[in-house]
């Protein structure tokens, strides 16, 4: 039966189009569909292991800890990570049991070829994360969660559902966490699945040790709009039209995900814009160090590093929250955040 063939939750749609999507393809790069800051400069993914490296010193220096990423990708940021982990804080590797959360096949094999020789374990759901005190990473995760919309229409909210590649408005159910007044015709987002994620896993973290840092695309703020997107090629396209055929994402309500944290007595540290944590992490001294280190590719390691922070680029749309164990002080780069 067609995903389209009734009408459906717009998160039950989503979820069911991101299966189809990534079963059988590899959707990132200049070939693939979008390109992810790890595919941009090595400096981020030596940067987050660094990031890693500070944290697990601030735990005490556990003699074992999971280093875990939430959808990584071709591997390229881990593949980074362990790199700089190994030739600056080598007890940190020595201690470091890696874990990777895909469910897609194809993306798991492209993971292990990117890693080489690193031992990992492949999990298909965060919870199947083994327990004890984690390091967690998740880069350009959350987005791609599934997201309800809700629409404006007279005194109520009407929640949009799609039937046929086009919404259509049902009736709310009550209780829901939305605006009490808004203007005809407003859209109010609501991710169920991504906050249930950050407070099962700010439970975990409470309970046993560690810290998690999101990057992400969002306001800082929580608000009205409508951010449902989808890309192919790079280029946009409809969200609701050939649904499994192209990266259907939407805006991060951080401040909500930060707020959830918090409940499950976990510190929350952020959100701040991406580009002033990555300089506050040495990225820029880093992309200089490449470019001195190899003048004919120096300035493309200057742009990619610029793209990363700038505020015209990645730089302020992009935002880092971390989630740490409440007795943990704030993590490297977000001390003031």
């Amino acid at each position: 039966m067609s995903i389209q063939a009734r009408a459906e939750r717009l998160d039950h749609f989503m979820a069911r189009a991101a299966d189809a999507y990534y079963a059988g393809r590899d959707p990132f790069g200049r070939e693939g569909d979008f390109t992810t800051a790890p595919e941009i400069s090595q400096c981020f993914g030596e940067c987050l292991g660094l990031w890693a490296a500070v944290t697990w010193m601030s735990m005490g220096s556990p003699r074992e800890v999971v280093l875990a990423e939430l959808g990584p990708g071709r591997g390229t940021l881990m593949a980074d990570a362990l790199r700089a982990i190994r030739e600056m804080v080598p007890d940190f590797a020595a201690a470091l049991r890696l874990h990777l959360v895909e469910r897609s096949p194809l993306l798991r094999q492209a993971q292990a070829a990117k890693l080489g020789g690193a031992v990992a374990a492949w999990h298909g759901d965060i919870a199947d994360l083994p327990p004890g005190p984690a390091i967690i990473l998740g880069n350009e995760f959350l987005d791609a969660l599934p997201i309800r919309q809700f629409i404006r229409r007279g005194d109520a909210w009407m929640e949009r559902h799609v039937r046929d590649g086009a919404f259509v408005e049902l009736a709310s159910e009550p209780g829901l966490p939305l605006p009490a007044e808004a203007p005809e015709g407003a859209i109010a987002e609501y991710g169920e699945a991504g906050r249930a994620l950050v407070a099962a896993l700010s439970r975990r973290l409470a309970s046993q040790g560690g810290a998690a840092l999101f990057l992400d695309y969002g306001p800082a703020e929580s608000g009205l709009g409508d951010s449902l997107q989808a890309v192919r090629r790079h280029e946009p396209v409809d969200p609701l039209a050939e649904p499994g055929s192209a990266d259907i994402t939407a805006h991060v309500d951080f401040a909500r995900l930060a707020a959830a944290a918090r409940e499950t007595g976990a510190a929350a540290h952020g959100p701040l814009p991406q580009g002033l944590f990555l300089q506050s992490l040495g990225l820029t001294a880093r992309a200089s160090a490449l470019a001195a280190l190899d003048p004919r590719r120096a300035g493309e390691h200057i742009a990619a590093a610029q793209r990363l922070i700038l505020p015209e680029g990645m730089g302020r749309l992009f935002k880092a929250l971390a989630i740490c164990h409440p007795d943990l002080p704030a993590p490297p780069g977000l001390e003031a955040a």
